[in-house]
């Protein structure tokens, strides 16, 4: 557990400062606002589709290092995925960031997202987590252009 806890840091601190997909994105087919009033996080999640497939995923906004670090992290991990790979994606992380799984057996499945299972440890910080992969799945599933973790 402690690699685990040494990845958690080192993921959210390298996400944080350089996040990965942080961009708008001129020609999305999907845009959904996420936003958690709990703690002020607020994003802009961009997808373009092509084929069921998200061909390309960026977000911009703000927030805390967990949330920010969370939203680069699923950029990439859903990138080229089909939009049913990707559900399953946000099903997995979200059992695992509220404690429901071993992030030890989810590793190999989850790679660098099973870093986020410390967030397990501290309940009102999951919101923080999940609020990109929230807004995610309203984009993929709905017709919701607003999402809240509320």
């Amino acid at each position: 557990m402690t690699a685990l806890r040494e990845l958690y840091q080192e993921v959210i601190l390298d996400h944080n400062k350089s996040p990965r997909n942080y961009r708008r994105m001129e020609n999305a087919d999907r845009k959904v606002d996420g936003y958690n009033p709990l703690c002020g996080d607020h994003f802009t999640l961009f997808i373009k589709l092509k084929d069921g497939v998200i061909e390309d995923i960026s977000f911009e906004g703000a927030g805390c290092a967990i949330s920010k670090a969370s939203a680069s992290v699923m950029s990439s991990a859903v990138k080229g995925k089909s939009i049913q790979e990707a559900e399953e994606l946000f099903k997995k992380f979200h059992t695992l960031v509220r404690g429901e799984s071993d992030p030890m057996e989810d590793f190999e499945n989850l790679g660098k997202l099973a870093a986020f299972s410390g967030v397990s440890e501290y309940p009102a910080r999951v919101k923080c987590a999940t609020l990109a992969w929230h807004t995610l799945h309203s984009a993929l599933t709905s017709k919701e252009y607003r999402v809240s973790t509320e």
